[in-house]
């Protein structure tokens, strides 16, 4: 008898039940999308940012604790200079990083997550027309490396600085082994333009060379006064082959949390559980020691102004898809409130009438209550798909790239269900409660 009188509640009242269907699936399909974004958000903006540059710099242990010393952030070149150049310490003959064991950097437990990675050798060479000397970096500007494990990997310099205007295609070893990248700063001094020829020498070797203009960018920063050149040429110069002085690394990383910070401090005061989650978690911190591991001679220094900038906007911008997806459910709650209090107003009769035949308030609650959920999860399961083509759609217009589909997404759905619709059936249901059927069937 409590079907035949829901199924029938359902097909008399067809009309309302579609609109409840309808509000419940427009607030989840759009809870859902805002969900399935937030699960998938950390891994593209963290993809966005490293765009903007690497967080973590390689550098020989030497070089490391020189630095430390002199609070300096990077090295410098080869003949003695760090940061500007003219107050730093010189760089240690042997400290440096063989180039021929970068590939290493990709066979870490986090390999997946390293963008990308380049190496740097910054030499001074004597530019005809410069009045000083002119800072001529090494680098891989479009590396392909093929690693034991049979993978293949593309990575360089080209990638990790993005944002550079330039006028003129990008360093390429393969296409050009002489094309060089020159600062807009140098160029407009020099007058250079792309197609130019620039000669360069090296006076402590003696070395020269000719090299092509490529083309010419701009970063805004202390770059657009040098030249970036292929790796190969500034070790010739130099008389460093097979060497570089410090290694940039584009990492997605995991937002720093009171375990990561213990761990970069101290690894050694973890419990062997608190490693293992710390050691299989994506942190910075992880990333680096993991780097450390696999290339014993080198120190890795996160760079902390883009770490911390990763983690705080991640932070900030998963708390405002929490705040819009609980607002979305709440605004579907009191739609739903409304909803449900005119169908019983309707049905007052009907009600008081179920009433004064022996049902209880507590049996003609659950008649309406069931009603209720059946319609709100018609509109729950279509709520849902759509929500996650409306997630696939905000991933590729912000982001350019699909959302990863969460299952984690499907339990919350239910839950987000059940929470609309009871939320938003309380007030109804208590008026149910205190209808009178003496009243109700007397018109009063």
């Amino acid at each position: 008898m409590f079907f035949k009188m829901l199924f029938g509640a359902l097909w008399r009242q067809k009309r309302k039940h579609f609109l409840i269907a309808f509000t419940v699936g427009l607030g989840v399909s759009l809870a859902t999308a805002m969900l399935g974004v937030m699960f998938d958000v950390g891994d593209k903006v963290n993809q966005e940012l490293k765009s903007y540059g690497a967080n973590l710099n390689v550098v020989p242990k030497g070089t490391s604790v020189l630095g430390d010393l002199y609070n300096l952030a990077d090295v410098g070149d080869g003949d003695g200079g760090a940061g500007d150049g003219d107050d730093a310490p010189a760089v240690l003959e042997g400290d440096y990083i063989k180039e021929d064991e970068l590939y290493k950097i990709k066979m870490i437990f986090w390999a997946y997550n390293i963008v990308d990675f380049a190496p740097f050798l910054t030499v001074r060479v004597e530019v005809p027309g410069a009045s000083q000397p002119v800072e001529l970096t090494g680098t891989w500007f479009n590396k392909h490396l093929s690693l034991p494990t049979g993978d293949e990997v593309d990575t360089g310099m080209t990638a990790m600085r993005s944002w550079w205007v330039l006028n003129g295609p990008a360093g390429d070893e393969t296409q050009d082994p002489a094309g060089v990248m020159v600062g807009a700063e140098l160029a407009k001094k020099l007058k250079l333009k792309p197609g130019d020829v620039l000669t360069v020498s090296f006076p402590q070797t003696g070395e020269k060379a000719d090299l092509n203009v490529r083309s010419v960018f701009e970063s805004g920063g202390e770059e657009d006064r040098g030249v970036f050149a292929p790796l190969g040429i500034v070790q010739t110069l130099a008389g460093k082959r097979g060497l570089a002085q410090r290694v940039e690394v584009s990492a997605l990383t995991t937002p720093e949390n009171e375990l990561a910070r213990r761990a970069a401090q101290n690894p050694g005061t973890l419990t062997r559980q608190e490693w293992d989650t710390w050691y299989c978690t994506a942190y910075i911190s992880s990333i680096a020691y993991q780097i450390e591991e696999i290339l014993p001679s080198v120190r890795v220094k996160p760079v902390l102004r883009v770490a911390q900038s990763e983690g705080a906007i991640l932070s900030k911008t998963q708390l405002m898809i929490v705040l819009l997806t609980m607002l979305t459910l709440l605004c579907s709650a009191l739609a739903i409130s409304n909803l449900v209090t005119a169908n019983i107003m309707e049905r007052s009769v009907e009600i008081g009438l179920l009433k004064a035949l022996g049902a209880s308030g507590l049996q003609v609650s659950c008649l309406v209550l069931a009603e209720i959920l059946i319609a709100a999860f018609a509109g729950g399961i279509g709520g849902y798909l759509v929500g996650l083509g409306l997630a696939q759609f905000i991933g590729l217009s912000v982001f350019g790239s699909m959302v990863a589909v969460k299952t984690a997404v499907i339990p919350l759905g239910v839950l987000m269900v059940l929470a609309v619709t009871i939320l938003g059936s309380v007030p109804a249901l208590r008026a149910l409660l205190g209808l009178r059927p003496t009243e109700v069937l007397h018109g009063r």
